[in-house]
């Protein structure tokens, strides 16, 4: 009986051991945002949720852990366009597990980026050949919003949910984009060309509009120094007349002598005074006035 009372402490102790063991074991931690496929007998059981969990030792089995955070999958497509232009379209797609159909991701997908490429590359391969190089660029949100049309409405069969889709550049052949800098260049340039032939012509409006304006104020100017030089040789010839006694013609040629000899003297201190033949003869003073018209003339433009 003594014998048999520590072998059975041992054996229980034992049994307590291996059932503290076994429990042990079948606990476990889930993280948050992450779910975990539990297989019992090789078959699909339940969905393992974040925090403290247990399963059955030996006859449970943790098999997968399901990310429910967004992520992010990059996929480098390289196509033609319609006007046979090679492009690279690089397309960012957002997507993750739903949390209901974690499950799913397991075991209707083997490998879900694949997938996933597979579905990118087809949508825009099938796109961006019925759209110009320009056209691409303009309707990029197009291309995109058809990827995650397509995207979302294939993937939830499988347990993914699609967030969006993200078309980040076109990326044409080196030799094409220095061929459209080229275009715009000159593009420019006849623009800058247009701008500047039209500043050009309403400069040369102006200019010419300011020279006839100036012209006629010159005219003006003209004629009514003219105007004042008639009226104060009048003046003067009557002033004479009336002191003298002498008569009107005297009195003429001897204002119009004067002011050919200030005409004379003016030529004389311009600093750009030229040699003038004036067509008179000084010794037969006697004809003097009746040159004295075309004298003035002639000094008055050789002074211009």
């Amino acid at each position: 009986m003594d014998f048999q009372t520590p072998f059975t402490v041992i054996v229980s102790v034992f049994v307590l051991i291996i059932v503290i063991s076994l429990l042990k074991s079948g606990l476990f931690i889930v993280h948050q945002q992450t779910k975990e496929v539990i297989e019992r007998l090789g078959k699909f059981h339940h969905l393992a949720n974040p925090g403290l969990n247990f399963k059955w030792p030996i006859i449970d089995k943790r098999v997968w852990k399901v990310e429910l955070r967004v992520q992010q999958l990059n996929v480098m497509v390289e196509t033609k366009t319609k006007d046979n232009v090679f492009v690279k379209v690089p397309v960012a797609v957002q997507y993750r597990a739903i949390p209901d159909r974690a499950g799913d991701t397991y075991y209707q997908l083997s490998d879900d980026q694949k997938q996933l490429t597979s579905y990118v590359l087809d949508v825009v391969r099938a796109r961006v050949p019925t759209l110009n190089l320009d056209e691409v660029f303009e309707k990029k949100d197009d291309i995109a919003a058809a990827v995650k049309e397509h995207l979302d409405d294939t993937m939830k069969n499988f347990g993914w949910e699609v967030m969006g889709a993200l078309v980040t550049d076109v990326d044409p052949a080196e030799n094409v984009k220095a061929a459209m800098n080229e275009i715009q260049a000159q593009s420019r340039l006849q623009v800058a060309a247009q701008a500047k032939g039209e500043a050009n012509k309403v400069l040369t409006v102006k200019n010419a509009e300011a020279e006839a304006e100036s012209k006629r104020l010159q005219g003006e100017g003209i004629a009514n120094q003219r105007k004042a030089i008639v009226e104060g040789l009048r003046e003067s010839v009557k002033q004479f007349q009336e002191a003298t006694g002498v008569n009107a013609g005297d009195v003429l040629r001897l204002v119009l002598m004067t002011q050919y000899f200030d005409t004379m003297k003016e030529i004389g201190v311009s600093s750009g005074a030229k040699v003038i033949l004036m067509p008179h003869t000084p010794a037969g003073m006697s004809d003097i006035a009746e040159q004295l018209t075309k004298s003035v003339i002639t000094g008055e433009e050789a002074s211009g």
